[in-house]
């Protein structure tokens, strides 16, 4: 064999793992899969959404789950024209934070709007969720937020 032909071996490195997501967080996806939106109480009152398994001031352990939304207000955003293939749909969208009613955090999710033309800071969405049967309790259960529609137009925080 001559000095110059590199040999090559082709090795996969893994490290597997499984996780269990524990009694809250258990439940936040249980909630999902079943069409409920769920948040934690902090100590401080605050309702923390998604929950995290301890209270982000004290450590403690985090108190009740309360419902949240199904609406909610988009507190910043930022629109994405061309969608990658693994991104949550596949037309363009809008990343955007999104305070649940009752929750006193925003939660990051995307926003269907039609257009970013057609989605400001502080306007109302809801959350559309994907079929029952198809629902397994991940946040893939829900689809994306939309504009929430009363009388048949679109409310925007402040105008209605």
């Amino acid at each position: 064999m001559p000095d110059s032909e590199v040999l090559h071996a082709e090795h996969r490195l893994e490290y597997p793992y499984s996780r269990s997501v524990g009694p809250v967080i258990g439940a936040f996806l249980t909630g999902l899969r079943e069409g409920q939106l769920f948040g934690a109480m902090g100590s401080d009152g605050t309702v923390i959404v998604p929950p995290t398994e301890y209270d982000p001031q004290t450590a403690e352990d985090i108190g009740e789950l309360v419902e949240v939304g199904p609406g909610g207000v988009v507190e910043s955003w930022a629109w994405v024209p061309a969608p990658r293939p693994k991104q949550p749909l596949d037309r363009p969208f809008a990343w955007a934070l999104i305070r649940l009613d009752g929750a006193g955090t925003s939660m990051l999710h995307v926003v269907d709007s039609g257009g970013p033309d057609r989605l400001t800071t502080g306007d109302r969405v809801v959350v559309r969720f994907r079929p029952p049967d198809v629902r397994i309790g991940s946040m893939a259960d829900i689809e994306c937020f939309v504009p929430e529609v009363r009388d048949g137009a679109e409310v925007r925080e402040g105008l209605r």
